[in-house]
């Protein structure tokens, strides 16, 4: 396998001798929580693995304990002016890459991370790996994601973990649509090369008409012009009384003031 990434970037980038491309999120002592640096990598490793006529399949996972934690608490939403890659413009970029992508799930998948999954064609997991939407618990709403849950997970079962924010098993997410596959974790890689084998052995030319023509005929994802105005909305939300409030309990360890007493 060739890296093509230093060790220290925030996303590592591969690339083996059968054109398999593995894209590994690099904050493991944060959980792999996604910031703007992350975000803008893992953007750009999009469009040049679309673009690469030697990928045949990308690969996406996490490096330490944990597949991807969501969002790093504590840090404001950017404010800055201009053009810059947010987690849903991201996932339509990933919903659209026209070769077949599979995320290996290990430890938590929170949040964004969950919206990054239900974007890829494949999702393998850990029997142990946990999935939680808990954005309302930390005082907004995720709106420009619940589009994006919406093309993996099932509407009965996203109202009920959207709105309660709690953890799900990796079973519940089979059941939910948003996990194809669990495995033990040491079994992880293999279950993985078991697949590859199936994909490898589609024409890629017939397999990009096939993944085209079904993102043709599927639910359309959200326009650029409602994501904006979601992110507009959202940003607004984020910044509110209410989350400053859930981001200070989170990192403070301690119950918002809204909870009811017990």
């Amino acid at each position: 396998m060739n890296d093509a990434a230093s060790p220290d970037a925030v996303v590592l980038r591969s690339l083996d001798r059968r054109g398999v491309a593995t894209l590994t999120l690099n904050r493991p002592d944060k959980g792999n929580a996604y910031d703007q640096a992350m975000l803008d990598a893992l953007e750009g490793e999009v469009a040049r693995l679309a673009a690469d006529p030697v990928v045949r399949v990308v690969v996406l996972r996490g490096s330490g304990k944990h597949f991807c934690v969501g969002a790093e608490i504590g840090v404001a939403a950017p404010t800055q002016e201009g053009p810059r890659v947010t987690v849903p413009a991201l996932c339509v970029a990933l919903d659209a890459l026209p070769k077949p992508t599979v995320a290996l799930v290990h430890g938590a998948c929170i949040g964004g991370g969950v919206a990054l999954l239900s974007c890829c064609d494949v999702v393998l997991a850990a029997r142990d790996a946990f999935f939680a939407l808990p954005e309302v618990r930390l005082g907004f709403a995720p709106g420009p994601l619940i589009p994006l849950f919406l093309r993996a997970i099932d509407p009965r079962s996203l109202r009920r973990y959207l709105l309660s924010g709690e953890r799900f098993s990796a079973e519940a997410a089979v059941r939910s649509g948003l996990v194809h596959e669990l495995c033990e974790a040491d079994g992880l890689d293999a279950a993985l090369a078991r697949l590859i084998d199936e994909l490898l052995l589609a024409g890629p030319n017939a397999l990009a008409q096939a993944k085209r023509l079904f993102l043709h005929f599927a639910p359309s994802p959200p326009s650029p012009q409602l994501l904006a105005e979601l992110q507009r909305e959202f940003e607004q939300g984020f910044n509110s009384p209410e989350a400053t409030e859930g981001r200070s309990s989170f990192r403070e360890k301690r119950k918002p003031r809204w909870a009811a007493p017990e």
